[in-house]
């Protein structure tokens, strides 16, 4: 086991914009039903609802330039996150770092839990199909080293000429109109391991990228080095990198700073995606148009409401998620998170209530957890899970009142099919 003193350092993954110069031209991650056509634009999810809707109040927005906004709908660029997706992956190396066995043996290192995981996420909304066309390692032209990657920077000049190599070394052999996103599987020996530096990095929303059989690369990740802890259950966790990575190119932030993961813990795998399984805040499950517009409340008038949630992790129709929007650019989410589906690591059931901002770029604390009991230490004892937060739901008896806006979060009780009865009340 790892020592709990031991905590992984936050991992650097930046994003590439929609709306970046010429000068980031790399590549961009985006996944989509269907296929891409040149100059084609797709957004997350499905159709969102107007702000005429009952659910209009909710849809806080960002302004123009934040980075990956937590804004609704998620704005153009990214991939739609519903139905069937087509992932090529392409595993290559380098003359200085020359691939590490059979190349199907890294593409197996995320093929099937991959599909398995956004399967059981969505509710089997989104079809994930991974493919693997090329099955030998891709070798570059130039030495991993002389592309300069060292932190995984979206816009070093050595991406944009990576990306040109590997199209270039892939076309031949690859009808790239086929593919929805793209899955660079590194070798695991080039760069440093991921406990000392993670490179792994997605582009989204560029569209500036390179061209290949007519159309843009704008959709790409990148997966380096093993995120292996020492815990032994690299087997079954490791894979985890890889849809964090593809959450971006739906147009998800990251929600770690650079603090790591104090602001969410591991209440969503943009958070921590390391060691044990965790799922996707239901925040997030709306925006990629996992949870329709019929299993979330809306908070927004004066007086009290009163709302009864079902588990988000369990499938159905039941309401999974009430947002309570402060003004026109946050809000409160609630949602009641159990130890089931992809949540294996909650060691403390309950409603979990968080604070969501529209104005916070990726990787700045968009999305921040509130602590039902602070400076508990936690309840989990699992490795590179956030413990302060992990006891952070709210059990029934408990209430949360925001002082400055004057919201009051309740949860009466629970039913014998453990759903919760929560009570918002709002001047």
């Amino acid at each position: 086991m790892q020592p709990t003193s031991r905590r992984i350092r936050p991992r650097r993954r930046a994003a590439a914009l929609a709306s970046v110069t010429v000068l980031t031209l790399a590549v961009s991650t985006s996944a989509g039903s269907g296929h891409l056509t040149a100059g084609s634009s797709t957004a997350a999810g499905p159709i969102a609802p107007t702000r005429a809707s009952p659910l209009g109040a909710c849809m806080i927005s960002g302004a123009m330039g934040v980075q990956m906004s937590e804004g609704v709908p998620t704005s153009a660029g990214y991939a739609r996150s519903t139905g069937t997706v087509r992932a090529l992956n392409l595993m290559i190396d380098f003359s200085d770092a020359t691939g590490e066995g059979d190349a199907l043996d890294r593409y197996g290192e995320f093929f099937p839990q991959t599909t398995d995981w956004f399967r059981t996420s969505s509710y089997g909304r989104l079809d994930y199909r991974p493919e693997a066309p090329i099955g030998d390692w891709l070798r570059m032209p130039k030495p991993f080293k002389a592309y300069g990657i060292e932190r995984g920077a979206p816009f070093d000049p050595g991406y944009r000429e990576l990306v040109q190599d590997i199209v270039a070394a892939a076309d031949p052999a690859v009808d790239f109109r086929r593919y929805d996103l793209l899955n660079i599987l590194i070798t695991p020996n080039a760069g440093p391991s991921a406990l000392d530096t993670v490179l792994s990095v997605t582009f989204a929303g560029n569209t500036e990228a390179p061209v290949a059989d007519g159309v843009p690369v704008a959709n790409a990740s990148f997966v380096y080095s093993r995120q292996d802890d020492g815990s032994g259950s690299y087997a079954e966790t490791g894979y985890r990198v890889l849809p964090h990575e593809n959450g971006h190119v739906f147009g998800l932030p990251d929600l770690y700073t650079q603090d790591g993961g104090g602001a969410v813990g591991h209440w969503d795998i943009m958070s921590e995606d390391w060691g044990a399984d965790n799922d996707l805040l239901g925040w997030h499950k709306w925006k990629l148009g996992w949870l329709d517009d019929s299993q979330v409340g809306c908070a927004a008038d004066p007086g009290t409401t009163e709302h009864v949630l079902t588990p988000l992790a369990e499938p159905g129709t039941g309401a999974k998620l009430v947002f309570v929007p402060v003004d026109a650019t946050t809000g409160y989410a609630v949602e009641l998170r159990t130890r089931a589906g992809n949540d294996e690591a909650v060691c403390k059931p309950g409603v979990l209530v968080y604070k969501v901002d529209a104005t916070v770029d990726t990787g700045r604390g968009p999305v921040t957890v509130v602590d039902s009991t602070r400076d508990s230490g936690g309840c989990t004892r699992s490795p590179n899970v956030h413990a302060e937060l992990s006891d952070a739901p709210f059990s029934p008896g408990q209430y949360f009142k925001d002082l400055e806006s004057g919201i009051r979060i309740t949860v009466a009780g629970a039913d014998a099919a453990g759903n919760h009865r929560v009570y918002v009340t709002r001047g």
